[in-house]
């Protein structure tokens, strides 16, 4: 497959109309694919996954420190030549190798956090709650600010009322006219941008738009008054017996603020720039990447009505993003995240099995798509531009006022289900309709 072509997952699932899960496929019967022994977790598979990751992390950065030293030994070999700018093109090579590499760890430990949200990693509440202030501080994401609207997400997946990130804009929003009287004059106003105009447009939303997102809910729920914020205790993306964690977590950013200030005190801001900043910035394109794709995507639907959790969680897609990397770097995070929306409090190291255990009951409800990452971006940031005002089911538009793929008539699938379904299943599962407040029952070593 080329790396500028859709896979044959995509195409198929593109050419199919979408139905609705039939009532035979439940909560129930997912859970019930799943071997009981994946839902175990480990205090000491967590701290090795963790201690491997964070000494890996330490010495790309004792790599970083060595890089003036490096040169020089590799220029002083003999033989080698020695041609004009010949130091300044290999120091500059090192660094970019250390940037990619030190924001794929950052990307890590960022993924590692977001298990400890879960509760996922180990069996104990404050093993997970100690891991992860110190991973997400670490990379600049308030731990329980972040974590508290992640589990809303789960809570609510691709429900238009719900969801909390990445809410489509919708064709009210573009102050388009009706479907019935816009013309290809009306879409061409809209989107009238040029390649560079929507590269540019794409960059500042990899670089920046996850903390654009934590200052002032950027692609947030628009549902939220403005001042909406992970950094005010007083917003309505929290219960009010969460506000004191969000204070903690104001306080841990804070505080690692103040350390990168202290280090460009001593060092210089060009050290801070180099060794953190960069791959800090670099590791957020990847965040971006990786959580974007998980549900926009032109083939993917979002619910105004007929929504339940398990229509919520089958409205993602797995991706095996940079192969090798993404499983051991990212810990599977794309690879198994439809998986992981069912059962969210199982450890990732188990959501591998998790998958191949769930695949036959799925079926063609599971997602899978191995198109180029980079491509498959861009396809969803070209493709995925509105949704329609109405519909219980809709699909992204692009840039022609066109969905790729047709939500097929009421007739030819099930009845309306109600939203509010609350259908309790065994231990380890979740309601339909409503997450669990104490997400997935565990059993514990």
């Amino acid at each position: 497959m080329a790396i500028l072509d859709d896979s044959p997952e995509y195409t198929a699932r593109k050419s199919a109309p979408f139905t609705p899960p039939p009532p035979s496929l439940s909560i129930k019967a997912v859970h019930s694919a799943v071997p009981k022994h994946l839902f175990v977790r480990s205090t000491q598979k967590c701290l090795f996954y963790v201690g491997r990751h964070v000494l890996l992390t330490f010495l790309f950065y004792l790599f970083a420190t060595r890089i003036d030293d490096l040169v020089s030994i590799l220029l002083d070999i003999p033989g080698a030549k020695r041609a004009a700018g010949t130091e300044c093109a290999l120091r500059w090579l090192l660094w970019a190798t250390y940037w990619f590499w030190q924001s794929v760890a950052f990307m890590g430990l960022w993924t590692l956090g977001h298990e400890c949200g879960h509760d996922a990693l180990s069996p104990k509440p404050w093993v997970n709650a100690i891991l992860g202030m110190g991973l997400h501080t670490f990379v600049l994401t308030p731990y329980w600010a972040w974590r508290a609207t992640h589990r809303s997400h789960h809570k609510g997946t691709n429900n238009l009322h719900r969801d909390e990130t990445y809410h489509p804009q919708t064709r009210e929003e573009f102050d388009l006219p009706p479907e019935e009287k816009a013309s290809a004059i009306d879409y061409h106003e809209m989107v009238e941008e040029t390649p560079l105009y929507t590269l540019r447009k794409m960059v500042l939303r990899q670089f920046l738009g996850f903390q654009l997102y934590l200052i002032h809910n950027r692609k947030g729920n628009p549902k939220y008054p403005p001042g909406t914020s992970h950094y005010k205790p007083s917003s309505k993306l929290f219960r009010p017996e969460e506000r004191r964690l969000i204070v903690f977590s104001d306080i841990l950013i804070a505080g690692m603020i103040g350390l990168l200030g202290l280090w460009g005190w001593n060092s210089g801001f060009s050290a801070v720039w180099r060794m953190y900043l960069v791959p800090w910035l670099w590791a957020h394109s990847w965040i971006v990447t990786v959580t974007y794709l998980q549900h926009s995507d032109p083939t993917v639907p979002y619910y105004r009505g007929q929504w339940t959790f398990l229509r919520g969680a089958l409205a993602t897609v797995d991706r095996p993003i940079f192969g090798w990397v993404g499983r051991f770097f990212w810990h599977g995070i794309a690879h198994d995240h439809v998986a992981h929306h069912f059962f969210v409090g199982v450890p990732f190291y188990n959501l591998p099995e998790v998958t191949e255990a769930i695949k036959p009951v799925l079926g063609d409800y599971y997602y899978y798509d191995p198109t180029p990452a980079l491509y498959a971006l861009w396809r969803s940031f070209t493709q995925c531009k509105f949704i329609e005002s109405t519909g219980d089911i809709v699909f992204f538009k692009n840039m022609e006022g066109k969905a790729v793929r047709e939500y097929a008539s009421p007739g030819s699938g099930p009845g309306p289900v109600s939203s509010t379904a609350n259908v309790k299943v065994e231990a380890g599962a979740v309601y339909e309709g409503v997450q669990d407040e104490k997400e997935d029952v565990m059993i514990d070593d």
